[in-house]
């Protein structure tokens, strides 16, 4: 008989820890990471169409104006359109005056709306969260980004049309059409200040569309119905009959920023509207995280 195998003894306890749950060096912070997703949005088609627009609308007023003359006052009194050829800085102004309630609302409604809706839309959205990406860290992300482009799309209107104004009609004062003015170097502070309380206010419907972007696999829906809830708040904006309901719509306020463009600034208006934005910007994006958080990813 063959004599037995020698007993191996027992392996001596490791000092190694033991492995941690998932793979080998997976940090969530790490994924999605933000200059990744601006630049796959930034190299979107929707993207470069939106740019160049807004670009493009400085100019198509100036052509307006070179086609009808200089504008007159209108029926209701002296407005912004009615200074608009006076320098760079009231052409600016001016573009701001009609582009803030609609215009400007667009390019928000598509950066946020298109965020996690077109994701799904491809069958892309299962993946990511399948690389794996934390539901918290995609929504994050993408609403950082939209919001970054959403910012640039509002400063590149009145940024395009300060320089196509100064180019045009020069350099100078912004005449109030109330009277009196505001010096060169106070109206570039006073216009930016206007930019960012435009910006402040279209957070309502950056957070709408973004809600309604977790809630939808059709980007156009979410894009879509974040415009159509912002008509719906003009709309009852103008129904007087309903007096001091009116100043819980985030409509009421939109025009605000034109205290900024007065001989002493007004801060009031601006505080309250910015208020009733950013209160209701938190509660739709807690929705769209909560909610989200818990989705079935079918798509």
């Amino acid at each position: 008989m063959s004599a037995a195998p020698p007993a191996v003894p027992a392996p001596a306890p490791s000092a190694v820890p033991p492995p941690r749950a998932g793979a080998a060096g997976y940090r969530p912070g790490r994924t999605l990471r933000l200059r990744v997703e601006a630049r796959r949005q930034l190299r979107r088609r929707r993207t470069m169409i939106v740019g160049a627009l807004l670009a493009a609308l400085p100019f198509i007023l100036i052509i307006a104006f070179a086609i009808g003359g200089t504008p007159g006052e209108g029926r209701n009194g002296p407005t912004l359109i009615d200074t608009a050829t006076a320098s760079g800085a009231n052409f600016a102004a001016t573009c701001l005056f009609v582009s803030a309630g609609f215009v400007l609302v667009v390019p928000v409604a598509l950066f946020c709306g298109d965020t996690v809706a077109s994701e799904a839309g491809w069958s892309s959205l299962r993946y990511l969260l399948a690389a794996p990406v934390p539901r918290t860290r995609l929504l994050s992300v993408k609403l950082a980004v939209a919001l970054g482009f959403s910012a640039v799309a509002l400063v590149l209107l009145p940024a395009v049309a300060l320089a196509a104004g100064t180019v045009a009609y020069g350099w100078g004062d912004l005449e109030l059409p109330t009277g009196g003015t505001l010096a060169s170097g106070d109206a570039l502070p006073r216009l930016a200040i206007a930019v960012v309380y435009i910006f402040v206010s279209q957070l309502v419907t950056a957070a709408l569309a973004f809600w309604l972007s977790t809630r939808t696999d059709a980007p156009l829906g979410a894009v879509g119905g974040a415009v159509g809830l912002t008509i719906v708040g003009n709309v009852l904006d103008a129904v007087t009959a309903l007096g001091s309901w009116r100043d819980v719509l985030p409509a009421h306020w939109q025009f605000s920023w034109a205290d900024a463009l007065q001989p002493t600034l007004e801060w009031s208006g601006m505080l309250q509207g910015a208020s009733v934005s950013v209160s209701y910007a938190i509660v739709l994006t807690a929705l769209a995280f909560r909610g989200f958080r818990t989705k079935d990813i079918v798509s």
